[in-house]
């Protein structure tokens, strides 16, 4: 099967899965439809007591889905800027400072605290993974992914002030969390050739360049836009332009092509929420880049499930990743506090807002595609194993249990 068979096999499951979690289910749809996902995978893996080959080729055909490449080359530019587009730029800037704090400094605080106690952990299992590697994998764990969450969020009633913390970190820690990961890597696989000053550089150029390149994509774009308001179909064909040709030149030119594509939906959706844009419009980029994100989103989940049938179980990954969980819950919970403390007084969370955007703080593909991203070996086995039981606990069990914790924290 070739990947554009798989590619529509994906989709058509992803159907499949959403349908049945409407009608039976009836939980938020991306934790509805990852969790049918890892039940079908989870039945597989019970059947191949049964017809081992049968199990096998399954295994061989989910093994040849690139999970990487389709989020990072495909998914990731169309999630962010769809997440991007339906934000309040105004309400975003109001919390610019603890987004900003919670998005830089608090991943840097969380890859440093999650990978040292990782080390510590693996130490003592006697696991041959060094330092770097599990500051490694602090960076791939430590960005928040709340898609599965965001619903729930207004559903419970949640402040606008702390939603919009939630949304805006998450759009921005995402590209920074890449950027964190890569020069962790470069670092941990050519320690002898780079420096720090190299890592900063190349650091200030990936995140520096992607928003550069957002705002002059963004700032065209909604010229383009502007220009279009009485032929909407058109402007979102442009809209789509932006995505993937901006997404690509990004690539192209070595820089974070995820901040780029946060900066210019901001921008376009800011363009979208003025006066003077005409209704039609608004109507027809809302509609479309919500059906985007609802359906890439799915597919997205689908993957996160299915992909567990690759894995090769093993008792000592399983016991570092259930210990993960803990590790990477209190890491979150001390670099909000911690980044609270270079926040105005006025935009620091309390303590019950604090234990929310830590239980809110949901990691999702991206962590599993940088996982999927290291090189073939044992580190790699263990690394992607532990992302994958941090993964699945913090969308089902954290993403089914937000908005109780809401209700009781904020009366």
């Amino acid at each position: 099967m070739d990947t554009f068979q798989l590619f529509i096999a994906i989709i058509s499951l992803a159907a499949v899965f959403s349908i049945i979690n409407r009608k039976l289910l009836k939980l938020p749809d991306t934790i509805g439809v990852m969790l049918l996902a890892i039940l079908t995978a989870g039945g597989f893996g019970l059947y191949s007591f049964v017809d081992k080959e049968t199990f096998m080729n399954a295994c061989q055909l989910v093994e040849q889905i690139d999970f990487k490449e389709i989020v990072f080359d495909f998914l990731l530019g169309f999630l962010l800027f769809a997440g991007a587009i339906h934000v309040n730029l105004t309400a975003l800037l109001k919390e610019r400072g603890p987004v900003i704090i919670y998005a830089s400094f608090g991943v840097l605080i969380s890859t440093l605290l999650i990978g040292t106690a990782l080390y510590g952990i693996v130490t003592l299992l006697s696991l041959n993974i060094n330092y770097l590697y599990c500051l490694v994998f602090g960076a791939l764990i430590s960005p928040t992914d709340p898609v599965a969450v965001l619903a729930l969020l207004k559903k419970a009633g949640a402040p606008k002030d702390l939603e919009i913390k939630i949304v805006g970190e998450s759009l921005f820690n995402d590209g920074v969390g890449i950027v964190v990961f890569l020069s962790i890597f470069s670092l941990a696989t050519m320690m002898e050739e780079f420096s720090m000053s190299h890592i900063g550089l190349e650091f200030l150029q990936e995140a520096g360049g992607g928003l550069a390149m957002g705002a002059l994509l963004g700032y065209v774009g909604s010229r383009l836009i502007q220009n279009l308001r009485k032929q909407p179909i058109l402007a979102v064909h442009v809209s789509l332009a932006i995505v993937m040709g901006g997404y690509s030149l990004s690539s192209l030119l070595h820089v974070s092509g995820a901040l780029a594509m946060v900066m210019a939906g901001l921008m376009v959706g800011n363009t979208l929420r003025k006066e003077s844009a005409c209704k039609e419009l608004q109507v027809h980029m809302n509609v479309f880049w919500k059906v985007i994100d609802e359906i890439l989103n799915s597919v997205l989940f689908v993957l996160i499930g299915v992909e567990i049938i690759a894995l090769d179980f093993n008792l000592n990954y399983l016991i570092v990743g259930l210990l993960a969980i803990v590790i990477v819950l209190v890491s979150r919970f001390i670099s909000v506090v911690m980044a609270n403390v270079f926040l105005r007084k006025e935009h620091r969370s309390d303590l019950m807002q604090m234990y929310i955007l830590t239980w809110a703080g949901l990691r999702g593909g991206i962590s599993i595609a940088l996982a999927l991203s290291l090189p073939e070996g044992e580190i790699r086995d263990a690394l992607l194993f532990t992302t994958y039981v941090v993964v699945v606990f913090s969308i089902i069990v954290q993403g089914l249990t937000i908005e109780r914790l809401i209700l009781k924290l904020l009366k």
